[in-house]
Protein backbone atom coordinates (compact mmCIF):
# COMPACT_ATOMS: atom_id res chain seq x y z
CA UNK A 1 0.00 0.00 0.00
CA UNK A 2 3.15 2.64 0.66
CA UNK A 3 3.53 2.60 -2.87
CA UNK A 4 0.03 2.87 -3.73
CA UNK A 5 -0.14 6.19 -2.47
CA UNK A 6 3.16 7.59 -3.30
CA UNK A 7 1.67 6.71 -7.34
CA UNK A 8 -1.57 8.34 -6.63
CA UNK A 9 0.15 10.84 -5.34
CA UNK A 10 2.68 11.99 -7.64
CA UNK A 11 -0.28 11.22 -10.54
CA UNK A 12 -2.44 13.65 -9.06
CA UNK A 13 0.79 15.99 -8.59
CA UNK A 14 1.10 15.61 -12.65
CA UNK A 15 -2.32 16.35 -13.40
CA UNK A 16 -2.80 19.42 -11.24
CA UNK A 17 0.89 20.36 -12.55
CA UNK A 18 -0.42 19.95 -16.03
CA UNK A 19 -3.68 21.90 -15.98
CA UNK A 20 -1.77 25.19 -14.41
CA UNK A 21 -0.01 26.08 -18.20
CA UNK A 22 -3.47 24.80 -19.89
CA UNK A 23 -4.94 27.44 -17.61
CA UNK A 24 -3.18 30.35 -18.42
CA UNK A 25 -4.16 29.49 -21.92
CA UNK A 26 -7.66 30.76 -20.71
CA UNK A 27 -6.49 33.71 -18.17
CA UNK A 28 -6.85 36.02 -21.32
CA UNK A 29 -10.61 35.56 -21.27
CA UNK A 30 -11.80 34.87 -17.86
CA UNK A 31 -10.92 37.09 -14.66
CA UNK A 32 -9.04 35.21 -11.85
CA UNK A 33 -12.24 34.23 -10.07
CA UNK A 34 -14.26 33.15 -12.90
CA UNK A 35 -11.53 30.86 -14.20
CA UNK A 36 -10.72 29.50 -10.71
CA UNK A 37 -14.76 29.16 -10.22
CA UNK A 38 -15.10 27.07 -13.42
CA UNK A 39 -11.91 24.96 -12.72
CA UNK A 40 -14.07 23.99 -9.71
CA UNK A 41 -16.99 23.24 -10.89
CA UNK A 42 -15.83 21.71 -13.69
CA UNK A 43 -14.70 18.98 -11.15
CA UNK A 44 -17.78 19.00 -9.10
CA UNK A 45 -20.00 18.39 -12.32
CA UNK A 46 -17.79 16.08 -14.01
CA UNK A 47 -17.56 13.85 -11.27
CA UNK A 48 -21.35 14.17 -9.92
CA UNK A 49 -22.11 12.96 -13.66
CA UNK A 50 -19.47 9.47 -13.64
CA UNK A 51 -21.68 9.17 -9.86
CA UNK A 52 -25.14 9.49 -11.39
CA UNK A 53 -23.61 6.51 -14.44
CA UNK A 54 -22.29 4.60 -11.75
CA UNK A 55 -25.33 4.68 -9.90
CA UNK A 56 -28.04 3.83 -12.80
CA UNK A 57 -25.33 1.66 -14.46
CA UNK A 58 -24.68 -0.53 -10.55
CA UNK A 59 -21.21 0.09 -11.10
CA UNK A 60 -20.05 2.17 -7.99
CA UNK A 61 -16.70 1.13 -7.39
CA UNK A 62 -16.01 -1.91 -5.62
CA UNK A 63 -15.88 -1.83 -1.69
CA UNK A 64 -16.14 2.28 -1.62
CA UNK A 65 -18.80 3.54 0.87
CA UNK A 66 -20.70 7.12 1.32
CA UNK A 67 -19.56 9.76 3.58
CA UNK A 68 -21.09 8.80 7.23
CA UNK A 69 -21.73 10.69 10.40
CA UNK A 70 -19.18 13.12 11.80
CA UNK A 71 -17.37 12.45 8.50
CA UNK A 72 -19.81 15.14 6.79
CA UNK A 73 -18.82 17.70 9.24
CA UNK A 74 -15.09 16.58 8.83
CA UNK A 75 -15.63 17.45 5.25
CA UNK A 76 -17.45 20.65 5.03
CA UNK A 77 -14.87 21.97 7.55
CA UNK A 78 -12.41 20.96 4.74
CA UNK A 79 -14.08 22.91 2.24
CA UNK A 80 -14.76 25.85 4.16
CA UNK A 81 -11.10 25.91 5.09
CA UNK A 82 -9.80 24.86 1.30
CA UNK A 83 -12.48 25.47 -0.97
CA UNK A 84 -13.58 29.42 0.13
CA UNK A 85 -11.55 30.83 2.68
CA UNK A 86 -8.10 29.61 0.75
CA UNK A 87 -9.34 31.61 -2.46
CA UNK A 88 -10.52 34.64 -1.27
CA UNK A 89 -7.47 35.06 0.83
CA UNK A 90 -5.32 34.20 -2.28
CA UNK A 91 -6.97 36.74 -4.43
CA UNK A 92 -7.00 39.27 -1.85
CA UNK A 93 -3.20 38.99 -1.22
CA UNK A 94 -2.08 38.45 -4.60
CA UNK A 95 -3.61 42.27 -5.36
CA UNK A 96 -1.06 43.40 -3.00
CA UNK A 97 1.95 40.93 -2.98
CA UNK A 98 4.43 41.36 -6.01
CA UNK A 99 4.76 38.25 -7.95
CA UNK A 100 8.01 37.12 -7.32
CA UNK A 101 6.97 36.76 -4.01
CA UNK A 102 3.28 35.28 -3.95
CA UNK A 103 4.96 32.26 -6.24
CA UNK A 104 7.67 31.99 -3.21
CA UNK A 105 4.98 32.02 -0.98
CA UNK A 106 2.47 29.35 -2.52
CA UNK A 107 5.13 26.86 -1.44
CA UNK A 108 4.44 27.36 1.95
CA UNK A 109 1.31 24.58 1.65
CA UNK A 110 3.40 21.79 1.33
CA UNK A 111 5.24 22.65 4.69
CA UNK A 112 2.11 23.99 6.82
CA UNK A 113 0.31 20.42 5.48
CA UNK A 114 3.46 18.81 7.16
CA UNK A 115 3.63 20.57 10.12
CA UNK A 116 0.23 20.24 11.06
CA UNK A 117 0.37 16.52 10.37
CA UNK A 118 3.24 16.17 12.47
CA UNK A 119 2.40 18.05 15.48
CA UNK A 120 -1.01 18.63 15.52
CA UNK A 121 -2.77 15.35 14.08
CA UNK A 122 0.61 13.11 15.20
CA UNK A 123 1.45 11.84 12.11
CA UNK A 124 4.95 9.57 12.40
CA UNK A 125 7.92 11.74 11.31
CA UNK A 126 11.57 10.68 10.63
CA UNK A 127 14.86 12.59 9.81
CA UNK A 128 14.68 10.83 6.38
CA UNK A 129 11.39 12.20 5.88
CA UNK A 130 12.45 15.91 7.05
CA UNK A 131 14.74 15.51 4.49
CA UNK A 132 12.92 14.93 1.75
CA UNK A 133 10.29 17.24 2.23
CA UNK A 134 13.15 20.28 2.35
CA UNK A 135 14.58 18.86 -0.85
CA UNK A 136 11.27 18.77 -2.37
CA UNK A 137 10.62 22.81 -1.31
CA UNK A 138 13.63 23.69 -2.10
CA UNK A 139 13.07 22.71 -5.96
CA UNK A 140 9.61 24.42 -5.54
CA UNK A 141 11.63 27.64 -4.39
CA UNK A 142 13.89 27.69 -6.80
CA UNK A 143 11.74 26.54 -9.89
CA UNK A 144 9.04 29.67 -8.53
CA UNK A 145 12.21 32.21 -7.92
CA UNK A 146 12.07 34.78 -9.91
CA UNK A 147 14.73 37.53 -9.06
CA UNK A 148 15.80 38.98 -5.43
CA UNK A 149 12.29 39.35 -3.61
CA UNK A 150 11.66 43.75 -3.37
CA UNK A 151 11.80 44.59 0.38
CA UNK A 152 11.41 48.18 -0.58
CA UNK A 153 8.76 50.26 2.09
CA UNK A 154 5.94 50.15 -0.44
CA UNK A 155 5.72 46.69 0.00
CA UNK A 156 6.81 46.51 3.58
CA UNK A 157 3.85 49.25 4.38
CA UNK A 158 1.43 46.23 2.17
CA UNK A 159 2.74 43.60 3.89
CA UNK A 160 -0.75 42.48 4.32
CA UNK A 161 -0.59 40.82 1.15
CA UNK A 162 1.99 38.35 1.69
CA UNK A 163 0.50 37.81 4.54
CA UNK A 164 -2.81 37.20 3.15
CA UNK A 165 -1.45 34.59 0.72
CA UNK A 166 0.40 32.88 4.18
CA UNK A 167 -2.47 32.24 5.51
CA UNK A 168 -4.32 31.07 2.05
CA UNK A 169 -1.61 28.49 1.91
CA UNK A 170 -2.25 27.72 5.74
CA UNK A 171 -6.00 27.30 5.11
CA UNK A 172 -5.03 24.50 2.06
CA UNK A 173 -2.87 22.40 4.52
CA UNK A 174 -5.91 22.78 7.26
CA UNK A 175 -7.85 21.26 3.96
CA UNK A 176 -5.47 18.33 3.41
CA UNK A 177 -5.40 17.64 6.75
CA UNK A 178 -9.16 17.41 7.52
CA UNK A 179 -9.97 15.48 4.04
CA UNK A 180 -7.25 12.82 5.95
CA UNK A 181 -10.62 12.08 8.21
CA UNK A 182 -12.38 11.34 5.65
CA UNK A 183 -9.86 9.53 3.01
CA UNK A 184 -11.97 6.32 4.25
CA UNK A 185 -14.87 7.08 2.12
CA UNK A 186 -14.94 7.54 -1.28
CA UNK A 187 -12.68 9.75 -2.72
CA UNK A 188 -15.14 10.16 -5.95
CA UNK A 189 -17.90 11.71 -3.36
CA UNK A 190 -15.51 13.54 -1.60
CA UNK A 191 -13.98 15.41 -4.78
CA UNK A 192 -17.20 16.04 -6.15
CA UNK A 193 -18.57 17.93 -3.20
CA UNK A 194 -15.41 19.94 -2.87
CA UNK A 195 -15.78 20.97 -6.38
CA UNK A 196 -19.85 21.86 -6.43
CA UNK A 197 -19.37 24.04 -3.16
CA UNK A 198 -15.78 25.84 -4.15
CA UNK A 199 -17.13 26.72 -7.51
CA UNK A 200 -20.68 27.62 -6.63
CA UNK A 201 -19.15 30.09 -4.36
CA UNK A 202 -16.11 31.24 -6.24
CA UNK A 203 -18.50 31.84 -9.24
CA UNK A 204 -20.57 33.54 -7.29
CA UNK A 205 -17.63 35.75 -6.03
CA UNK A 206 -16.76 36.45 -9.90
CA UNK A 207 -20.66 37.37 -10.74
CA UNK A 208 -21.29 39.82 -7.85
CA UNK A 209 -17.84 41.78 -8.85
CA UNK A 210 -19.32 42.20 -12.10
CA UNK A 211 -17.87 39.08 -14.21
CA UNK A 212 -20.63 38.50 -17.13
CA UNK A 213 -21.24 34.98 -17.94
CA UNK A 214 -18.57 33.57 -19.91
CA UNK A 215 -18.52 32.40 -23.74
CA UNK A 216 -19.26 28.43 -24.13
CA UNK A 217 -16.33 26.84 -25.64
CA UNK A 218 -13.93 28.45 -23.20
CA UNK A 219 -16.39 27.41 -20.26
CA UNK A 220 -16.39 24.30 -21.34
CA UNK A 221 -12.38 24.06 -21.92
CA UNK A 222 -11.93 25.65 -18.08
CA UNK A 223 -14.17 22.69 -17.15
CA UNK A 224 -12.72 19.99 -18.83
CA UNK A 225 -9.37 21.27 -17.77
CA UNK A 226 -10.89 21.03 -13.97
CA UNK A 227 -12.04 17.57 -14.15
CA UNK A 228 -8.99 16.58 -14.92
CA UNK A 229 -6.62 18.88 -12.79
CA UNK A 230 -8.80 19.40 -10.24
CA UNK A 231 -11.48 16.38 -10.13
CA UNK A 232 -9.55 13.30 -11.03
CA UNK A 233 -6.24 14.78 -9.46
CA UNK A 234 -7.95 15.44 -6.04
CA UNK A 235 -9.49 11.53 -6.15
CA UNK A 236 -5.95 10.54 -6.23
CA UNK A 237 -4.94 12.88 -3.51
CA UNK A 238 -7.48 11.45 -1.21
CA UNK A 239 -6.07 7.65 -2.13
CA UNK A 240 -2.89 8.77 -1.05
CA UNK A 241 -4.07 10.11 1.97
CA UNK A 242 -5.78 6.66 2.83
CA UNK A 243 -2.57 5.10 2.16
CA UNK A 244 0.42 7.67 3.41
CA UNK A 245 -0.94 10.39 5.60
CA UNK A 246 -1.17 14.02 5.14
CA UNK A 247 2.51 14.76 4.98
CA UNK A 248 3.93 12.53 3.14
CA UNK A 249 0.86 13.06 0.17
CA UNK A 250 1.92 16.75 0.43
CA UNK A 251 5.30 16.50 0.06
CA UNK A 252 4.66 14.31 -3.52
CA UNK A 253 1.88 17.11 -4.54
CA UNK A 254 4.80 19.60 -3.89
CA UNK A 255 5.93 18.33 -7.15
CA UNK A 256 3.09 19.49 -9.38
CA UNK A 257 4.89 23.02 -10.24
CA UNK A 258 8.10 21.02 -11.64
CA UNK A 259 5.30 19.01 -13.72
CA UNK A 260 3.90 23.03 -14.95
CA UNK A 261 7.24 24.00 -15.90
CA UNK A 262 8.21 20.69 -17.76
CA UNK A 263 4.79 21.03 -19.77
CA UNK A 264 5.00 24.91 -20.60
CA UNK A 265 8.41 24.21 -22.37
CA UNK A 266 5.95 22.06 -25.00
CA UNK A 267 3.00 24.76 -24.67
CA UNK A 268 4.98 27.71 -25.13
CA UNK A 269 8.04 27.08 -26.21
CA UNK A 270 9.88 28.25 -23.05
CA UNK A 271 13.18 27.27 -22.39
CA UNK A 272 15.29 24.94 -20.38
CA UNK A 273 16.52 27.21 -17.89
CA UNK A 274 19.22 26.37 -15.07
CA UNK A 275 16.40 26.70 -12.17
CA UNK A 276 14.33 24.00 -13.90
CA UNK A 277 17.34 21.61 -13.65
CA UNK A 278 18.56 22.56 -10.27
CA UNK A 279 14.55 21.62 -9.59
CA UNK A 280 14.56 18.35 -10.95
CA UNK A 281 17.45 17.33 -8.88
CA UNK A 282 16.29 18.32 -5.69
CA UNK A 283 12.74 17.41 -6.38
CA UNK A 284 14.43 13.56 -7.63
CA UNK A 285 16.35 13.87 -4.55
CA UNK A 286 13.34 14.61 -2.34
CA UNK A 287 11.13 11.72 -4.11
CA UNK A 288 13.93 9.18 -4.03
CA UNK A 289 14.18 9.69 -0.73
CA UNK A 290 10.96 9.50 0.49
CA UNK A 291 10.31 6.39 -1.94
CA UNK A 292 13.15 4.31 0.03
CA UNK A 293 11.73 5.41 3.61
CA UNK A 294 11.80 2.09 5.20
CA UNK A 295 9.84 2.55 8.40
CA UNK A 296 9.70 -0.41 10.26
CA UNK A 297 9.69 -1.02 13.51
CA UNK A 298 7.53 -3.26 16.62
CA UNK A 299 4.37 -1.04 17.28
CA UNK A 300 0.79 -1.94 19.07
CA UNK A 301 -2.60 -1.22 17.36
CA UNK A 302 -5.23 -0.74 20.05
CA UNK A 303 -8.92 -1.78 19.74
CA UNK A 304 -10.78 -0.05 16.93
CA UNK A 305 -13.94 -0.40 14.93
CA UNK A 306 -14.44 1.47 11.72
CA UNK A 307 -15.83 1.39 8.23
CA UNK A 308 -13.64 1.30 4.73
CA UNK A 309 -12.50 -0.79 2.04
CA UNK A 310 -10.49 -3.71 2.76
CA UNK A 311 -9.44 -7.11 2.18
CA UNK A 312 -8.51 -9.84 4.64
CA UNK A 313 -5.18 -9.25 5.69
CA UNK A 314 -2.70 -9.19 8.56
CA UNK A 315 -4.61 -6.28 9.96
CA UNK A 316 -8.43 -7.62 9.15
CA UNK A 317 -9.04 -11.41 9.89
CA UNK A 318 -12.84 -10.99 11.01
CA UNK A 319 -15.05 -13.55 9.62
CA UNK A 320 -17.71 -13.51 7.60
CA UNK A 321 -21.36 -15.35 7.56
CA UNK A 322 -21.32 -15.86 3.79
CA UNK A 323 -18.66 -15.31 0.98
CA UNK A 324 -18.05 -11.81 0.03
CA UNK A 325 -15.74 -10.22 -2.51
CA UNK A 326 -12.58 -8.06 -2.14
CA UNK A 327 -11.98 -5.57 -1.37
CA UNK A 328 -15.35 -4.97 0.52
CA UNK A 329 -16.79 -2.57 3.15
CA UNK A 330 -18.29 -2.59 6.16
CA UNK A 331 -17.83 -1.66 9.79
CA UNK A 332 -15.84 -4.30 11.71
CA UNK A 333 -14.04 -4.11 15.39
CA UNK A 334 -9.82 -4.53 15.03
CA UNK A 335 -8.77 -6.67 18.69
CA UNK A 336 -5.26 -5.34 20.33
CA UNK A 337 -2.51 -6.51 17.94
CA UNK A 338 1.56 -6.27 18.42
CA UNK A 339 4.12 -6.85 15.55
CA UNK A 340 6.62 -5.55 13.07
CA UNK A 341 6.17 -4.94 9.55
CA UNK A 342 7.03 -1.70 7.12
CA UNK A 343 3.81 0.71 7.81
CA UNK A 344 2.72 4.65 7.19
CA UNK A 345 0.29 6.57 9.08
CA UNK A 346 -2.87 5.53 7.37
CA UNK A 347 -5.78 4.41 8.96
CA UNK A 348 -4.55 1.00 10.94
CA UNK A 349 -1.09 2.92 12.21
CA UNK A 350 -2.29 6.05 14.01
CA UNK A 351 -0.01 5.47 17.21
CA UNK A 352 2.64 7.64 18.29
CA UNK A 353 6.59 7.64 18.33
Amino acid sequence: MPRTGATTAILAAALFGLSTPLAKLLVHDLSPWMLAGLLYLGSGIGLGLVRLVRGLTGTRKRGERGLRGAEWLWLLAAVAAGGVAGPVLLMAGLAATPASTASLLLNLEGVFTALLAWFVFREGVDRRLVAGMAAIVAGAVVLSWGGPVSLDGANLAAGWGPAAVAAACLMWAVDNNLTRKVSLADPADIAMIKGLVAGTVTVGIALALGDGAPALPTAAAAMLVGLLGYGVSLVLFVVALRHIGAARTGAYFSTAPFVGGIASLAIFGEPVTLGLAAAAVLMGVGVWLHLTEDHDHEHDHDEIEHDHPHIHDEHHRHHHDGPVSEPHSHRHRHGRLRHRHPHFPDAHHAHTH
